[in-house]
């Protein structure tokens, strides 16, 4: 097995999980589960279906401005830009678009437009998203292939850091979520892929395209 990240076969056990275990590449830091472990399709999309993402729901909205805040402060106004893993309810794509900005949008079960890969955009943002990827290299190669120049990829997830009581997280216990980031990593992929990267807060990461 290697690092689904960067292909790296120096992994080790992280720490000990009841459900599922979890390894660590020595060289991205990004942590993991094996692909043995990976839900099919049918279980990922019937998770996805019991999320309440309200894009009226004020505290949603509260818990994506602390995204849209900080990357709203870099782009220029009439932006255009992409929202991957939207979800059913595209509240991040609202609330930029109601800040002046427009915003396509991309989900491989609710919003299934291929079309947006030949496309070049501003910014792209992934909101809990980037932990549900079983082919992480592959993601981020379309993610930052679309990006000019000069564009803002933004994500939001949970560093693995910032996980109280990991084995008994229910976080981690969510069977979506197949990989776990850190500071580390995003720095790891700022460098593989030719980007400079911020963090503006706990569990966000801003990557500018060089």
């Amino acid at each position: 097995m290697t690092c689904p990240l960067c292909n790296h076969i120096g992994i080790s056990m992280y720490r000990p999980h009841p459900h599922r275990q979890f390894w660590q590449c020595a060289n991205c830091s990004l942590v993991f589960v094996a692909p043995s472990d990976y839900p099919n399709a049918g279980t990922e999309k019937e998770r996805y279906d019991q999320h309440q993402n309200d894009p009226s729901d004020e505290r949603y909205r509260a818990f994506l401005q602390q995204l849209a805040t900080p990357l709203l402060e870099r782009l220029r106004p009439g932006s255009i830009g992409l929202d991957f893993g939207c979800g059913p309810g595209p509240a991040l794509a609202n609330m930029l678009q109601e800040s002046g900005m427009t915003v396509e949008l991309y989900d491989v079960y609710y919003a299934p437009y291929d079309t947006v890969w030949t496309n070049q955009y501003d910014f792209v943002t992934a909101t809990e998203v980037v932990e549900h990827l079983h082919q992480p290299v592959n993601e981020f190669d379309r993610l930052f292939h679309v990006l000019k120049p000069g564009g803002w990829l933004a994500i939001m997830t949970k560093w693995v850091s910032s996980i109280p009581s990991f084995a008994a997280s229910r976080y981690v216990r969510d069977s979506t979520h197949v990989c776990l980031y850190s500071p580390e990593t995003f720095t790891w992929i700022a460098n593989r892929w030719n980007s400079n990267v911020d963090f503006p807060e706990t569990d966000i990461a801003l990557f500018q395209k060089r």
